[in-house]
């Protein structure tokens, strides 16, 4: 259970990242710096933890062997991700993206074909293609019918436009997060710690922020006082601390697809602590009690989820599918 405690713990940071992004937006701050700031401010602050710890040239080292996917993998797991996120808080309220982004939940479980798990067998450990939990997408389901639930009355009150580029952009990120935080786990092997990882993901996506940055300088101008101050905030709360507790988390149970599966749904808590935060924070309405039920629903969702996460189950190798 551990691994789930800490994945919840990494959704309440990882909340700050809906909330403030709305905020910069309300306040006409442009995506373009919401985005490539935050990585920019969370290289100082991983590069001095991980100096501290003398593992910056095993960093380096482990970079150096495969630059290449380094490059590729977080561009989709962090560029991918975080670009479009930024983008939708310029069409849609945060509640509306971080419900979406629950959409990852799934995303991440019809993943699990791509990659390879460790099972215990009576002649040893051996390497088997990950199949789609039946179980787990069942309890997944339960977890994005509580979301639907939630949104359900606030989602009238938008346009279609509004709808299409706030929910699109947050598909795609939706895949490409867990998608390139697996990959750089198979890259790693286990031989970096969660502080090493993040930092070599933010170091080999820099070229994009740097780029994105120079476009919103030419396009927009500068970014405001305002502004920087509450992208240092995501990147602290989001990029260093989220980032950090939830990779921890996905190396805990690395190797383990249905478990894998369970810490990501942990990021479901994220629509609870977002909207908490946009009632304090932004003075949005408090939720009906429709939107209770579907929070309800989140929870026994996310608890039905972690529990079958630590039965066994039967795989079948010619199908890809567990059961």
């Amino acid at each position: 259970m551990k691994p789930i405690f800490i994945g919840v713990g990494a959704a309440f940071f990882f909340a700050f990242t809906f909330v403030l992004n709305r905020s910069m937006e309300l306040a006409g701050g442009s995506w373009i710096w919401s985005a490539s700031l935050r990585y920019i401010f969370m290289i100082p602050f991983l590069l001095v933890i991980v100096l501290v710890r003398r593992n910056f040239g095993a960093l380096l080292v482990e970079m150096k062997r495969n630059l290449l996917s380094w490059i590729i993998w977080s561009f989709v797991g962090f560029g991918l991700f975080y670009a479009p996120l930024c983008f939708a808080a310029a069409y849609s309220p945060g509640w509306l993206i971080a419900g979406t982004w629950q959409v990852t939940i799934i995303s991440g479980a019809l993943l699990a074909p791509l990659f390879y798990e460790l099972r215990s067998l009576d002649d040893g450990v051996v390497k088997i293609r990950g199949g789609i939990s039946l179980r787990g997408l069942g309890m997944s389901l339960i977890i994005l019918l509580g979301i639907a639930i939630m949104q359900m009355e606030q989602a009238k009150e938008l346009s279609g436009v509004a709808l299409l580029l706030g929910v699109l952009p947050v598909l795609v990120a939706s895949f490409a997060y867990p998608l390139g935080n697996r990959k750089m786990m198979e890259v790693c092997e286990g031989r970096l710690d969660p502080y090493q990882r993040v930092l070599g993901m933010t170091l080999a996506s820099l070229p994009l922020w740097l780029l994105l940055s120079l476009y919103g300088l030419i396009v927009e101008g500068p970014p405001t006082g305002q502004q920087s101050v509450q992208a240092l905030l995501v990147a602290v709360s989001s990029g260093v601390i989220a980032t950090v507790l939830f990779f921890r988390a996905t190396d805990m149970v690395r190797g383990n697809m249905q478990k894998l599966a369970a810490v990501e749904a942990t990021q479901s808590i994220e629509v609870l602590f977002a909207l908490i935060g946009e009632v304090f924070v932004l003075s949005a309405p408090l939720p009906s009690l429709l939107s209770w039920l579907g929070m309800m629903l989140v929870i026994i969702g996310m608890v039905l989820h972690s529990y079958l996460s630590n039965k066994p189950v039967a795989v079948s190798t010619s199908t890809g599918v567990s059961q």
